[in-house]
């Protein structure tokens, strides 16, 4: 890593060293709230690690066992992903690498004032701290890259304690491994953990049961949890950016020992880069599709808007291959670790299905414009649970010249969200159809669904008139039908068809939400769409109904976007509201050529 990071570019390296400087001046801020500035004369007290920035409630210490702690049931202390945030210890990320660059004395005492504080004040297995094992592997990952990067530069004391903590670290994910419903990315972070951790310290005893358990867990969820076509099967972009991470550090640290990994990780990693090329826009952004709680693995500690093109990035970097697709231009520490291409080719164009995840993307030139849509005919999620799923069967996202129309909502909140955690995963937020204000699939729990829509690709026409068909059956135990879509290109643009087969004339709601950006201006049953400004699109429906178009108000009754976890701004949300057909409803969507704006 350290050779990797003397090797950046110029660039690189005054980016890291920006992102050492903002975190040696006492700012934090993550998930959308500010932490208290910290007193530089002691920046970090015992209490940092249990504060929530939101609500200014302390959470319990170390006078408490961790699994006492009923976390996922606190509401007046707030959100615990605040907290978990900050004890993932990923500032000192800059800081470390920083002081290899640099040796910048400041960076240094930084890192030992905050390794000592938080060992003091989280012994083993007490406290708020030890209650999760997804935030052990990424806390183990931190102090992972500071010794690999400024180890040398570090107090034999804070080493020691650093070795300490990881040892507990590794016993603890040992021993309460997520299993079933939760092996999902949580049970990846873990192993990932326990391996990188042995690889670093073959001398503790477990090292050498773990890393054979990392090799043999680590090639099969590559298999499980990126599927096939390359698509996350937690459906969520981020999420599978988030898995693909932690494998390709994995690969990363396996190789530099001269002890790689399955070469089948190797090649979903690259699997999983070709989709993301597919799904993200010219700036390398990927839909808001499914949860995103702005997890990272490699990270300058600040918010980061295109994630997962990064990643896909960093794979190429580590495969040595030309980048798939677009990369973000920000700069992250992970393009300078794993030697990210700093080239951005132009995204893939046509249409390419991804059959198993369940995503049909075009990408062309129509009426003058750049058209990017997205088709989700996806599962609802991964498991038995689908915790971090949508219901958003038969969604459509669209993106005209790099600007976003058609948006998916996000995510806004986890535990503490409450009826807006219920909002943002509910159907009447996405770009599809209701009826009777029911979600296709159906909610038992903040991260649980009881029942699920299943969606289908029913046909696809490739060429210059594409068309594609799909369909779900969310509805059809409660309402005797199903729900099928067809979006199509014509001359000008673009056209959707939805159809109820087996009941139809039944009340529907029909919802477009656009990006904040975007105005609606409305006459009668014809509405015109301007960004930013600029008249982008005109939409029209071939049967009329109730027109509205709302942006905020209460959860269920206006437009909602959020850009990133804690955030919602208010966006214009567009509703067909009537009895559908049984011929159906074709809703046309005609691009405004640039030169007419």
């Amino acid at each position: 890593m350290a050779d990797n990071l003397a090797a950046a570019s110029a660039r690189v390296k005054q980016d890291i060293l920006a992102a050492s400087r903002d975190v040696l001046s006492g700012r934090y801020s993550a998930l959308g709230a500010d932490w208290p500035l910290r007193d530089p004369g002691k920046p970090f007290s015992p209490t940092i690690w249990r504060l929530d920035p939101v609500t200014g409630g302390l959470w319990p210490g170390s006078e408490v066992y961790c699994f006492d702690i009923p976390y996922r049931h606190e509401r007046m202390l707030g959100d615990i992903k605040y907290v978990w945030e900050y004890n993932r210890l990923q500032f000192l990320q800059p800081l470390a690498a920083d002081a290899a660059l640099t040796g910048n004395p400041d960076a240094i005492a930084a890192i030992e004032a905050a390794i000592g504080s938080w060992y003091e004040a989280n012994p083993p297995f007490r406290g708020i701290c030890w209650n999760s094992g997804i935030e052990l592997g990424l806390r183990a990952i931190s102090l992972l890259v500071v010794t690999s990067l400024c180890g040398d530069r570090l107090s034999d004391a804070t080493v020691e304690k650093i070795r300490t903590i990881l040892h507990a670290h590794q016993v603890w994910m040992a021993r309460y491994p997520s299993r079933f419903s939760s092996a999902n990315n949580h049970l990846v972070a873990e192993v990932a953990g326990e391996f990188l951790i042995s690889l670093a310290m073959p001398e503790l005893p477990l090292s050498g049961r773990l890393q054979a358990k990392g090799r043999k867990i680590l090639a099969e969820e590559a298999n499980k949890q990126i599927l096939a076509d390359g698509v996350g099967a937690e459906q969520s972009p981020t999420y599978g950016a988030f898995t693909a991470e932690f494998l390709l550090l994995c690969c990363f640290a396996a190789r530099a020992a001269g002890q790689p990994l399955a070469k089948g990780i190797e090649e979903r990693l690259a699997l999983f880069s070709t989709f993301i090329a597919w799904l993200s826009d010219a700036k390398g952004r990927t839909p808001g599709i499914c949860d995103d709680d702005e997890g990272r693995v490699i990270t300058l500690s600040r918010h980061e808007p295109a994630y997962a093109t990064s990643v896909s990035a960093a794979i190429a970097g580590y495969l040595g291959t030309p980048a798939k697709g677009p990369r973000p231009p920000e700069i992250e520490l992970r393009d300078a670790l794993l030697r990210a291409p700093v080239d951005s080719p132009a995204p893939p164009s046509g249409l390419r299905t991804f059959a198993q995840g369940g995503y049909t993307v075009v990408r062309e030139a129509r009426n003058g414009r750049d058209l990017h849509i997205v088709v989700d005919h996806a599962p609802l999620g991964y498991l038995s649970i689908a915790a971090h799923g949508h219901a958003d069967a038969l969604s459509v996202i669209v993106t005209v010249d790099g600007k976003p129309l058609f948006v998916d909502p996000g995510t806004y909140l986890y535990h503490s969200g409450g009826e807006w955690r219920d909002w943002f995963r509910s159907t009447r937020a996405h770009n599809t159809l209701t009826l009777a204000g029911a979600d296709q699939s159906m909610m038992s729990g903040a991260f649980n669904w009881s029942h699920k829509a299943v969606a289908s690709l029913d046909s696809v026409e490739d060429g210059e008139n594409w068309r594609i068909v799909a369909s779900h059956d969310g509805y059809r135990n409660r309402f005797g039908c199903l729900h099928r879509r067809t979006v199509a290109s014509t001359p000008h643009g673009f056209s959707i068809h939805d159809a109820l087969t087996g009941n139809p004339d039944q009340a529907a709601e029909i919802v477009f939400q656009l990006s904040p950006n975007c105005e609606v201006e409305m006459d009668g049953q014809e509405i015109r769409i301007l960004s930013d400004k600029h008249w982008l699109a005109t939409m029209s429906f071939s049967h009329p109904g109730r027109m509205e178009s709302n942006s905020g108000g209460q959860a269920g009754t206006g437009g909602w976007h959020s850009p990133r976890f804690g955030i919602k701004l208010p966006a214009p949300r567009i509703a067909w509201k009537g009895t559908l057909p049984s011929e159906g409803l074709l809703t046309n969507v005609q691009l405004v050529p640039e030169d007419t704006e």
